[in-house]
């Protein structure tokens, strides 16, 4: 029986919301979030389980185990198959938009659907709870993961990409592809496959957000009819490589066949103390990157106005676990230039300070856009889960937006863009 004292409701008076956070007996936590007057619901199963967990161990293992770059991404293509066959011709039964992605530090599995809700979320914890993997289906997977790695080895928006994250770390994962090297997932195996398996897809390791029409007692139900009760939980600790300050390389030219140059231009941050933090740094880093070159900033304007950017820039923050990293990228005809006009800006309001009214109307823009994820199912589920890795609720983003000062923000600034940390990415074509 499920106990009622693992149940919990999660308010915000902010948005005069709330959601469900449910313990089930299996060790997963499911959040439920129901929302009125929405004709879909989409669900989320995820694994704090991503491509920089390399290197790891348990409570039973006295050493760590490293696994070949990759796996992470492997095991998720893997899951979709068992003996029954494939959990895509599954979901095109009931309708439902299925679909799973693996990034630097998570592994999630979801779909989306109006109808025939009850019989997706059966397919969704079946295929991610049942696996199977033999050495035929792992040779046959190395061969379609490996023309997928060559594909992106051309691609040149990856490659910026791909190459701005090398140039800037010397030895974190994050540097290396997601789907990593045909080399490195020649190595993977069936033996390799459960062993990862079993370390990060145990259910205190995961959670299921679902957010949109559905009932929540439908989901619960799902859960006790999929999920067996919790053994002793899986204590995982992970090792990543030390990291020198500096960045392993300044700048990076890659030639491929482009109309337009395209570069990133990235700076090496400095992680949080956890995950809460990295979480508050990555939206304090947001407001940063609207403030020195966001599409209402004087700098945005004289940039496109002088024909060297075009609307195809932006900014990005990201930062999880062991990094923290920012980058503004798009097309230009001369990448080198906008590199030297951002840093001189960033020089500029660390001198000049950053002006109140542009702080408050940036936050405000910022707060906006989170708010606007209240309302949409596909981008709360994402949120929900970010949220719980990040031990907090889905709502303390919101609360740390709001809490956050203009000297917090200027504080942050010489940290998060320091010019002796930068690096950029430049792809183009022969004679450009």
């Amino acid at each position: 029986m499920r106990r009622m004292d693992n149940i919990a409701r999660v308010i915000s008076p902010r948005v005069n919301e709330e959601y469900q956070k449910v313990v089930h007996p299996s060790g997963l936590t499911i959040l439920l979030y129901p929302m009125k007057d929405f004709v879909s619901a989409y669900a989320i199963l995820a694994t704090n389980y991503g491509s920089v967990d390399e290197t790891f161990k348990t409570g039973a293992d006295r050493d760590f185990v490293s696994v070949p770059a990759g796996i992470a991404h492997f095991l998720e293509h893997k899951l979709f198959e068992n003996e029954e066959g494939d959990a895509f011709a599954r979901y095109a039964a009931t309708g439902a938009s299925a679909n799973a992605y693996t990034s630097f530090e998570k592994t999630a599995y979801l779909f989306s659907c109006t109808d025939n809700f009850a019989q997706s979320l059966d397919i969704l914890l079946d295929f991610v709870t049942r696996p199977y993997f033999t050495p035929e289906t792992v040779n046959k997977e190395q061969g379609i993961i490996g023309q997928e790695i060559k594909m992106y080895q051309d691609n040149p928006d990856w490659r910026v990409y791909f190459n701005l994250l090398e140039s800037l770390y010397h030895n974190n994962p994050v540097r290396l592809d997601i789907a990593g090297t045909v080399e490195s997932i020649a190595q993977i195996d069936a033996d390799l496959l459960y062993r990862c398996y079993s370390t990060f897809y145990n259910l205190g390791n995961m959670t299921l957000a679902v957010a949109g029409n559905f009932d929540p007692a439908v989901v619960l139900a799902a859960a006790d009819k999929h999920l067996k009760p919790a053994a002793d939980p899986v204590e995982i600790t992970r090792d990543t490589p030390d990291e020198p300050w500096e960045v392993r390389e300044p700048l990076v030219v890659q030639n491929l066949p482009v109309a337009q140059p395209l570069f990133n231009l990235g700076f090496k941050g400095v992680a949080g103390g956890d995950e809460r933090a990295n979480l508050w740094g990555k939206i304090a880093d947001e407001i940063l990157l609207d403030v020195i070159a966001g599409e209402s900033s004087p700098l945005y304007r004289k940039l496109f106005d002088d024909g060297l950017i075009n609307q195809s820039f932006e900014g990005e923050a990201m930062a999880s676990r062991d990094y923290s990293l920012v980058f503004f990228g798009g097309e230009s005809r001369d990448p080198e230039k906008v590199r030297d006009a951002i840093l001189a800006e960033v020089a500029r309001l660390e001198a000049e300070g950053i002006p109140p009214e542009t702080f408050d109307r940036v936050k405000k823009a910022t707060y906006g856009r989170y708010i606007g994820m209240y309302g949409r199912p596909d981008a709360l589920g994402g949120l929900l889960v970010t949220a719980h890795f990040a031990d907090c609720d889905a709502y303390q983003p919101l609360e740390m937006l709001a809490a956050l000062t203009l000297d917090q923000l200027t504080v942050r600034l010489p940290l998060s863009f320091d010019p002796k940390r930068c690096a950029l990415s430049i792809v183009k074509s022969n004679g450009q």
